[in-house]
């Protein structure tokens, strides 16, 4: 199921049970069980079957969720780079292990059960803990869920979590693992440390020719030039295709009038409702409150307040329950209803307050409009072009002469290596999608009729090779100052770490590291106190880490911050923390328990596929990516 849509109760399990999932199959490598065989679902565990539409449709969940993390809509072939269907994949057979496993125990839930848990859930509560079906309407709009397909995963979230739960019983830390591992997170160290003067600590002679030349010859792989290719390209942005749209006047007036109950805001009615467990109790309520001499002093007599019972500011469309949206929008301002039997509850609606709806007028929404016929049209005629450019190249023409004929960008670069970068270390290419755009013109040799890319905003771009210049040994000559460089680097560093060494040695045998720093012209800083996760300035994570290896008094030298040095750490201190509060050691208990719960899920699902075995279907799941079976 759904991130935004997991639930905050009943455990951890729920919420980790997944990712939990996805590093148990990463583990055993869905890759490894990939099959050619004909059958017609994607995935098979056991006896259960995973089908394509399964998988796309879950698919477009994480990549709809990870796009709106990124601001961008990402592509299909994006979430394969980035390893996403490969999640999905492992998600849904880790999920059907465990249904399977369910359907043999014989566990279900009732509509009723499942009805109780998603109007219980915080998730879905407003300010005043109640069912707010407004949000739970949006994140199911979201997340393009319909209310039944949502019951349905929840079902079985609920069912799997049944199961799960089980996993945890007797899974308590011991109390002494508690201790100890406070007692490893609140240590705290005094840390000294100086960091060295590369050009005073190590003094490196230039070196003569005879020395670089012998380097060169030892590392030549270092100074090889890259493969160049030279690229002609056809870029089709939606930047560049909406400079050529326009939309007229008379076009927007027209979608205007035709679509004028878009652009119009809806009444708004600030909604109350009490639910009760059955229609009874519903009606004695509303006699109590029509008795009541107001409708104030009525809910105090129901031990309620104002402020418990708003669902908010609503127009009639996103109330998810039909029945009570219906009542509530024939109330008048004030007015309490009758008994409204609804989806989840029997309620009690009242409208504490109404805004009238509004007709936006054209010069209101006409910026609006624009927009929208021309991202229409613009992703219409980008599927035009593509089709053109497509049957252009099928008959034959070069990128350059179907660009001409077209009307379309054309650009020519005239060298590039694979990541995209000019012989002069420029980027050969200004676009988001440059660096994917160019390596495809290094897949395979010329000649090759490569496949349009889809680029994040919705375009294409077209790549051939005009030329090839193979990789070659630069030779020495060319290279040289670089060997030189490269050479005294080198020798800068085992000169550093020599020095470093002999100054860990002195403070071992007992001279002040303060007494060295003087000797050197060096400024000794105290880091105190330090914890292991803690950052430190001047020092880097692997400094601190090796603090915590030395004993009280020991010396190390460790890479300075910035990579050219090296620091000096001596460990001045040592302070267990004190002992733990009830508290703290409450957080501790948790933390263990949920990667002992973790290894338990890992463990289960481990057992349910060498019991039941699965396999992924090659040819299904490479039509489902939209992938040619002979790539």
């Amino acid at each position: 199921m759904l991130e935004a849509l997991r639930r905050g109760v009943k455990g951890i399990f729920v919420q980790a049970l997944i990712g939990l999932l996805v590093i148990a199959f990463a583990v055993w490598g869905v890759a490894d069980v990939f099959t050619g065989r004909g059958q017609t679902s994607l995935a098979r565990v056991g006896n259960t079957e995973i089908s394509q539409d399964q998988f796309q449709q879950a698919l477009q969940l994480e990549i709809g969720a990870l796009s709106r993390q990124f601001g961008r809509r990402l592509t299909v072939e994006q979430a394969r780079q980035f390893g996403i269907d490969q999640r999905v994949i492992s998600t849904l057979i880790g999920k059907a292990a465990i249904d399977t496993h369910a359907r043999e125990l014989g566990l279900y839930l009732s509509d009723a059960s499942i009805a109780e848990a998603i109007r219980n859930d915080p998730t879905f509560q407003g300010a005043g803990g109640q069912f707010d079906r407004n949000y739970f309407t949006e994140l199911l709009r979201q997340n393009g869920l319909s209310e039944q397909r949502y019951f349905a995963e929840r079902r079985a979230d609920e069912v799997r979590e049944q199961l799960t739960e089980t996993l945890a019983a007797g899974n308590v830390p011991p109390d002494y693992l508690l201790q100890v591992l406070h007692r490893y997170q609140g240590e705290t160290r005094t840390i000294a440390h100086m960091t060295l003067d590369p050009e005073a600590s190590a003094k490196i002679e230039a070196p003569d020719e005879a020395k670089l030349k012998a380097y060169y010859e030892q590392n030549k792989r270092r100074f090889v030039a890259p493969e160049f290719r030279k690229v002609p390209l056809i870029l089709l942005t939606e930047a560049d295709m909406r400079k050529q749209v326009s939309v007229s006047d008379e076009e927007m007036k027209a979608m205007y009038e035709r679509e004028k109950d878009t652009f119009a805001t809806p009444e708004r009615r600030r909604i109350q409702q009490i639910s009760f467990p059955d229609r009874a109790a519903a009606e004695k309520a509303h006699a109590a409150l029509k008795a009541a001499p107001s409708f104030e002093e009525g809910l105090k007599g129901l031990g309620l307040k104002e402020s418990d019972l708003d669902l908010g500011n609503l127009a009639k469309s996103e109330m998810i329950d039909p029945a009570i949206a219906a009542a509530a929008f024939k109330l008048e301002k004030g007015q309490i209803s009758e008994p409204v039997t609804g989806t989840f509850s029997t309620v009690l609606v009242r409208v504490a307050d109404i805004t009238p709806g509004k007709q936006s007028t054209f010069d209101e929404v006409k910026a609006q409009i624009r927009d929208r016929i021309a991202g229409e049209r613009v992703n219409r005629e980008m599927q035009d072009v593509h089709d053109r450019v497509d049957d252009a190249r099928a008959g034959g023409g070069s990128l350059k002469e179907i660009a001409e004929k077209l009307k379309v960008p054309f650009i020519e670069i005239e060298a590039t290596d694979k990541q995209g970068t000019t012989p002069d270390g420029k980027p050969a290419l200004e676009n988001p999608d440059a660096q994917r755009i160019l390596a495809s013109a290094f897949e395979g040799g010329s000649g090759l009729d490569r496949e349009a890319i889809e680029l994040t905003d919705g375009g294409y771009a077209w790549v051939d090779v005009a030329g090839v210049t193979p990789e070659r040994q630069k030779p020495f000559e060319e290279v040289q100052e670089a060997v030189k460089t490269a050479w005294i680097e080198g020798e800068r560093r085992t000169a550093l770490n020599a020095a470093g060494q002999k100054i860990v040695e002195r403070v071992d045998k007992g001279e002040a590291l303060e007494d060295i720093a003087k000797e050197l012209g060096i400024e000794v800083k105290l880091a105190q106190p330090v914890t292991r996760s803690q950052q430190v300035d001047g020092l880097t994570r692997a400094a601190v880490q090796r603090a915590f290896s030395l004993a009280r008094g020991a010396a190390a030298a460790v890479e300075s911050a910035d990579g050219k040095s090296r620091t000096i750490i001596v460990v001045r201190a040592i302070v267990d923390p004190p002992a733990a509060t009830p508290e703290q050691l409450t957080k501790l208990r948790q933390e263990l328990s949920r990667q002992y719960q973790g290894d338990a899920i890992t463990a289960y699902v481990n057992a349910l596929q060498t019991r039941l075995g699965y396999s992924v279907n090659q040819t299904v799941y490479r039509r489902a990516m939209g992938l040619e079976t002979t790539q």
